[in-house]
């Protein structure tokens, strides 16, 4: 009987010691290393299913609780990018995508031992824009190539889970996975390559699930509380 107190007192003792991992600091800075993602759909695009690999495209700020902690995170990507539009045998779009946003949310670990597994959401903004040329993709066809800078913006909700280690109490590493429920308001305008130049627009609201497969990271927790 001594024995099984002894077992769950220094059970207690040890969940209890990396439940303060990040409770004995104020804060934490992170920045995400690699993340897999949906992008938001461009035009007509034929493949917009498909998760685009990212490298050091986010950062991430937290103020530290042993209950809920607050997460500030932001992400930046920018990439030459050709796809379908239309269809296969349609248009071939080439240009520049740049797609950043900033959220704000909240996370609650489930369990306080050196693994981690949590919970959270993020409410943000997110923009994505894109700007380069359509070419038909039919070489029978005789439809001239024009230009088009597409802008959409909107609010984004995700949950998240995730997963934490702490290897020490300053550092922990984090993989975590998030779907992004993204309303936006979409503008597109078309410049027709003639001698007038010919412009037309046309705007969109619309709504998309974006799913984000892994996010993996590392924080650093500053300032300690004793």
């Amino acid at each position: 009987m001594k024995k099984i107190l002894l077992i769950i007192v220094c059970a207690f003792l040890y969940f209890d010691g990396f439940s303060q991992v990040e409770g004995n600091y104020n804060y934490s800075i992170g920045i995400r290393g690699y993340s897999l993602m949906q992008m938001p759909k461009i035009l007509n695009q034929t493949n917009s299913q498909d998760y685009t690999d990212t490298y050091l495209n986010g950062f991430l700020v937290k103020f530290n609780d042993n209950q809920i902690s607050l997460r500030l995170n932001g992400n930046y990507f920018r990439k030459n990018v050709d796809f379908l539009n239309q269809c296969e045998n349609c248009e071939i779009a080439t240009g520049k995508m740049t797609d950043f946003g900033f959220k704000v949310g909240f996370e609650k670990n489930i369990s306080y031992a050196k693994v981690q597994p949590y919970f959270g959401g993020d409410l943000g903004f997110r923009a994505n824009h894109f700007t380069g040329e359509i070419k038909t993709a039919n070489p029978k066809s005789t439809s001239a190539p024009y230009n088009v800078d597409s802008d959409k913006n909107g609010f984004i909700l995700a949950p998240v889970l995730g997963l934490k280690i702490n290897p020490i109490s300053q550092v922990s590493i984090f993989a975590e996975t998030s779907l992004d429920f993204y309303y936006s308001y979409e503008r597109q305008e078309t410049i027709q390559q003639n001698a007038d130049n010919t412009r037309s627009f046309v705007k969109y609201n619309k709504w998309e699930f974006l799913l984000n497969p892994i996010s993996v990271g590392i924080q650093i927790h500053l300032v300690g509380r004793n």
